[in-house]
């Protein structure tokens, strides 16, 4: 395995931008055309999963000069979101002849040699000639990719949840430890300001002790479609999407997209959006680092029919912690983020920003000496931690963190809404082994496991 201390060209991008004598952008007489950076000089980035969500993080890279995307992975070939047979919009192919496109000017020049295009994540892992890797394919795939790109030496930006089961969180979060690696979760609101100001508010005090939080995330999908076991088209390595997790019979209803409502694979909407608005909570209560003290699920409603889908859709997770701030992560609750003090209340979410005091949400308003960690935009600010080898905005640990009380939460829930008490030190459940065992066990399909 690489070590991180070794004079790789990624040491020396970190080297190059971390020295004094250095900027850390590339100097003008090195650039290419157009200001462009030469080869030799970008972040090569290869994408995994390249879905809707992967697409769209590969084309945000894109936008940097300073990256150069040189492969794209999926098991699909080429495909439609939510329509059978619809126009292909994602998939290897289709996200390759896009990212040719983009770099037309560089190919007419001869500076571009094309995208290589994968159906096997190990093949792009074993190139040593990239640096970063995009992890975005579905949840149960999330840690066997990441790992094994951080034991190769690569630095990895990987989508939220950062992992479909608990135990497997703690093991990303000791391989990005143990490999020096930057690591980002795209958990992309902490990189937008609005976010920001309001995690500032609450740390410096305006709203008073905090009481209670009330994170609100979407409402997952009820009964299924009617759908029936279907031929695996030509295109897509099933087997291979499947990986880690169960092969169930093959059904279109629960591939892209959907795969999300069925706990082989995802974790519902509550797994999907917990990353997203309970990050923020954690970030403006300080719990990066730690989490809940005790765990509770209420509510869940799941669908009649769960051949197809079976999580639930409606849900609430009640959590609290040793502060004696009390949280619920909910549908039932208003989308967003809202923190409930002594002295008034804050509320954010895409788009909005409130509070119980208007003048706290202007932007002349002071709000105080606690500044959070401030990006501009996530995944430049992951770029940049590849360069200066600086933290990024959503580390392994903090996104592990922040979804958490949902691994908790789908545990108690499984467990008729048993309260779990819960050791954020240790991250152990207190006073129940089974529970406690069935929550750092990580089933998986031979021969699929995660490294010793």
């Amino acid at each position: 395995m690489k070590k991180r201390s070794d004079l790789t060209r990624r040491a020396l991008l970190g080297a190059a931008a971390t020295a004094s004598v250095a900027p850390l952008f590339i100097p003008a007489s090195a650039l290419g055309k157009a200001g462009r950076p030469a080869p030799s000089e970008r972040i090569t980035l290869a994408s995994i999963g390249v879905g809707a969500m992967g697409r769209g993080n590969t084309m945000s890279f894109l936008n940097n000069a300073d990256c150069q995307v040189v492969a794209v992975c999926d098991v699909d070939r080429a495909h439609a979101r939510d329509v059978r047979d619809g126009k292909a919009t994602y998939g290897r192919e289709p996200v390759r002849a896009e990212i040719d496109a983009h770099y037309a000017q560089d190919k007419a020049d001869g500076r571009y040699k094309g995208c290589d295009v994968y159906a096997d994540f190990r093949e792009v892992i074993a190139r040593d000639d990239i640096d970063a890797i995009l992890v975005a394919t579905p949840d149960h795939w999330h840690a066997l990719i990441t790992i094994a790109a951080l034991d190769a030496g690569k630095d990895v930006y990987c989508q939220k949840p950062l992992t479909h089961t608990f135990a497997e969180g703690r093991e990303v979060v000791a391989a990005a430890k143990r490999n020096d690696a930057i690591f980002q979760t795209g958990s992309q609101q902490r990189s937008t300001f609005n976010f920001r100001w309001a995690v500032e508010l609450v740390l410096n005090g305006h709203i008073g002790a905090v009481r209670r939080v009330e994170v609100g995330l979407p409402t997952g999908h009820g009964e299924p479609p009617h759908a029936e076991e279907q031929d695996v088209p030509d295109r897509l390595d099933y087997d291979m999407w499947c990986g880690p997790s169960k092969k169930l019979p093959y059904m279109f209803e629960r591939l892209h997209r959907n795969w999300r409502w069925r706990l082989d694979y995802g974790g519902g909407q509550l797994m999907d959006w917990i990353g997203h608005h309970n990050d923020i909570a954690h970030w403006g209560l300080g719990m990066d680092k730690s989490g809940p003290v005790e765990v509770k699920a209420v509510g869940f409603e799941y669908p009649l029919d769960t051949s197809v889908w079976n999580a639930a859709y409606n849900y609430e997770v009640k959590c609290r912690y040793a502060s004696g701030v009390t949280s619920s992560i909910s549908n039932k609750n208003r989308q967003g983020c809202k923190w409930i003090g002594d002295d008034g209340w804050v509320f954010v979410d895409r788009g909005k920003y409130e509070a119980s005091n208007p003048e706290w949400t202007k932007n002349r308003f002071d709000r105080g000496p606690i500044k959070a960690y401030e990006s501009k935009e996530h995944h430049r600010n992951f770029l940049d931690g590849v360069k200066t080898r600086t933290a990024c905005i959503c580390p392994a640990e903090t996104g592990h963190r922040s979804v958490t009380p949902g691994h908790l939460g789908l545990l108690s829930a499984a467990l008729d809404g048993r309260t779990l008490k819960w050791d954020p030190k240790d991250e152990q459940i207190v006073g129940d082994d089974a529970a406690n065992k069935m929550l750092q066990n990580t089933p998986m399909r031979e021969p699929w496991k995660l490294p010793a």
